[in-house]
């Protein structure tokens, strides 16, 4: 399928990309806008991103959208970040075919048990339909936390030691990983944060112990596809030792 996009050249791709979509909330106030129309502006620029990092053959890609930690917002913005959520479900139902051109498979990282029932519905036909896909995988971060996404690995793992099927030394960096929400994935290569601030804010805790990271001032609803290959162009030319010399 033909990209709408001019996509630029890289000499190396990170295997999988996290974005911390911040900034939302300060882009509006700047404006003199209700923090709800920031958000809207961001999900735009989320499905432009998500689109290009597709065409360009990026393997995963992992968008924070809503973490443990947003439940403590305001009851109306939290509403309608499930409505952009809800908006978008439906936008995926209603493109699956496009999707499925593009070999992107969409996951959704994190507990989505405590939203609505109709978007638990919406999320799990999406999974299914994309299941096959392998281009890219596209993964959206909701109720996530990393510490959280730990805690429950470390319990599954406690379960199988209370069940017998387990020992203390069957426990290794591959069980936790296997129980982590990521099993199938590369570790995080490349971690982007726009908006000006410079901390992972419990996003992607164990898989980004060797991430690069590409920090920017920029607010999430004004970054841009150019923006995009600057991070990539910084990774290209990181020098990745691993511990090693």
């Amino acid at each position: 399928m033909k990209s709408k996009f001019e996509l630029e050249h890289f000499e190396v791709l990170p295997k999988h990309v996290g974005v911390i979509m911040d900034g939302n909330g300060r882009w509006a106030k700047n404006r003199g806008l209700e923090r709800s129309e920031g958000h809207k502006a961001g999900a735009n620029v989320f499905r432009t991103i998500c689109e290009y990092a597709c065409d360009l053959g990026i393997e995963c890609i992992t968008f924070y959208a809503f973490s443990t930690e947003n439940w403590a917002r305001p009851e109306m913005e939290i509403k309608g970040i499930m409505s952009l959520l809800r908006s978008y479900l439906l936008e995926a139902l209603d493109r699956k075919k496009e999707n499925e051109e593009k070999g992107m498979r969409i996951k959704f990282v994190g507990d989505v048990s405590r939203v609505d029932k109709d978007l638990q519905k919406m999320i799990k036909i999406i999974e299914k339909q994309s299941a096959g896909k392998t281009r890219t995988v596209v993964n959206i971060a909701v109720n996530y936390g990393g510490k959280q996404e730990i805690l429950r690995s470390v319990k599954e793992i406690a379960k199988g030691i209370e069940r017998g099927n387990l020992s203390a030394d069957d426990v290794t960096e591959e069980l936790i990983e296997k129980n982590l929400y990521t099993p199938d994935f590369p570790s995080c290569d490349l971690i982007i944060r726009p908006s000006g601030e410079y901390r992972l804010s419990n996003f992607l805790t164990w898989q980004s112990a060797y991430s690069e990271f590409w920090f920017s001032d920029i607010l999430w609803p004004d970054f841009t596809v150019e923006n995009f290959n600057e991070a990539l162009r910084a990774y290209e030319k990181r020098n990745r030792r691993f511990g090693g010399i």
